[in-house]
């Protein structure tokens, strides 16, 4: 029987709840992500396994062909783990390894690192309970298809970010957010997509899904990732293929110090880009910046207590020079910070940005600052050459609870606006390069796209340079408010 959307994420969530008391909620994924893509595998060889064996008759052909999609050895099967009567941790680990090895190319290291033997942790019993809640459903594709599937795992990392505090950022991004930049960017069959901060794999899904529902030929998108955390980068390698997603390569590892797509001794280009970079971090490698090997310091070397910069360029450089074209999802201060004027002045000198996305507050998880969208085009149609298109849409946003979410009509309003590229008073305005220069570069929304009027505070209407002055100081004290939470954070690790 065909699980509901409702009924799966029930039965996902109930695995989760095994596990209070024994885990913080922050380390749930580490251990139900693998088991649930290790029940899925399992039985997706079965199903596989029986509609051969019911046209063949022979159980070496029916093997044969359960194992064309993925190997799984004699030993490794979900049924056999669990009819492990004791060190089922170690069962569960052997079983993991032994796939992954089974199938070299596209599920090395897909598992993660959990430590499945700590008994203190999670002893025999929490873990049979695991087994036995998980078995309750069979996950085969007739009774969860990938759409579904895909649901449910997407379901479960919203709720684990929901439950793991300060590092949700980096786990989830805003969906709604991520929509509206796919959008943005029309992704089309055939191209090849990347986020080099990938996360758990949410933009490429994103850019999946707006194919498909644009009726386009999806598989033959071929999606690119790279994550520093080792375990997000197995969520995102699962996440892809609980979808479905059959070419697609994420790379662990460091995307500034070593970025994994090379080649012929160059950075590997791109059609389209999506990213939600980490925000200001202090420790990278700025020193090595300066002779980058890739070419990606051709706007300069940004501060060291800010590598916003460095990601930007990495972004721009990862674009194909003919189809090339990227949504970077940003705090505001890129757009006007004194420190980085010199690389802001020669980017819009490039003709690269084309347009600056202004959204309200509540987007980025578990953080108030206002966020932007910077959309940059290797190549812009002839009418938007020399013009940057400034979007004022921090009123477009609805709060629901803790976070602001973008409705289908904020959505709408915005891309009616950036496929416009033109003037919409107190909303849009697309600025000349002769304009931007004149503000010395700075891509601040304000500057550009004007309000009739505002009231402040005590009911007294100020002009827009008053409120321009308020606004730049309260900018400047809520950033150097940041730097000192930073640093207090830096220093407790």
């Amino acid at each position: 029987m065909r699980l509901s959307q409702q009924e799966l994420e029930s039965y996902l969530w109930g695995a989760a709840t095994i596990l209070r008391g024994l885990v913080d909620a922050g380390d749930y994924k580490q251990y139900i992500f693998p088991l649930l893509f290790f029940k899925r595998l399992s039985d997706v060889w079965d199903e596989e396994y029986a509609v051969a064996y019911d046209y063949s008759g022979d159980d070496a052909y029916a093997r044969e062909m359960a194992n064309e999609r993925f190997t799984i050895p004699d030993g490794a099967h979900w049924n056999e783990v669990r009819e492990t009567p004791r060190e089922v941790g170690r069962a569960i680990q052997t079983a993991m390894r032994s796939i992954e090895a089974a199938n070299p190319d596209r599920l090395d290291g897909v598992f993660g690192d959990a430590p499945w033997t700590n008994k203190e942790r999670l002893p025999d019993a929490t873990l049979k309970n695991l087994l036995e809640h998980f078995a309750s459903q069979p996950l085969s594709l007739a009774n969860v298809p990938e759409d579904e599937l895909g649901n449910g795992y997407e379901f479960l990392i919203k709720k684990f970010a929901d439950d793991s505090g300060h590092t949700a950022q980096e786990f989830y991004t805003n969906r709604t957010v991520v929509h509206l930049m796919v959008q943005l960017l029309a992704p089309r069959p055939g191209e090849s997509i990347y986020d080099p901060t990938c996360g758990t794999g949410g933009m490429l899904i994103s850019a999946l899904d707006e194919v498909k529902r644009g009726g386009g030929e999806y598989r033959t998108l071929r999606l690119y990732g790279q994550e520093r955390n080792h375990m997000t980068a197995a969520i995102a390698r699962m996440n892809l293929v609980l979808h479905g997603v059959e070419d697609f390569a994420i790379a662990r590892g460091d995307t500034l110090a070593n970025p994994a797509f090379t080649e012929q001794d160059q950075l590997r280009t791109f059609d389209v880009v999506l990213a939600n970079p980490p925000y200001s971090i202090k420790q990278w490698n700025r020193e090595a910046w300066q002779s980058d090997p890739w070419g990606r310091n051709f706007l300069g070397t940004p501060p060291q207590g800010r590598a916003d910069y460095a990601f930007f360029q990495h972004i721009l450089k990862s674009m194909n020079p003919q189809t090339g074209r990227c949504a970077i999802l940003f705090p505001h201060g890129v757009l006007f910070r004194k420190e980085e004027a010199e690389m802001r002045q020669k980017l819009v000198e490039a003709d690269l940005v084309e347009c600056v996305l202004g959204l309200g507050p509540n987007l980025f998880y578990n953080s108030p600052m206002e966020a932007c969208v910077v959309v940059c085009r290797s190549q812009k149609p002839p009418e938007r050459q020399g013009k940057v298109l400034f979007i004022d849409a921090v009123n477009e946003v609805a709060r629901e609870r803790s976070m602001s979410t973008l409705r289908p009509e904020n959505q709408q309003k915005i891309e009616a606006a950036y496929a416009a590229f033109a003037d919409d008073p107190e909303f849009a305005t697309a600025a000349t390069r002769a304009a931007v220069a004149a503000q010395d570069y700075s891509l601040s929304i304000p500057l550009y796209v004007k309000r009739v009027q505002a009231t402040g505070q005590d009911g007294d209407e100020r002009s827009l340079p008053e409120l321009w002055a308020a606004w730049e100081q309260e900018g400047l004290v809520f950033w150097q408010e940041m730097d000192e939470l930073i640093l207090m954070l830096d220093g407790l690790q």
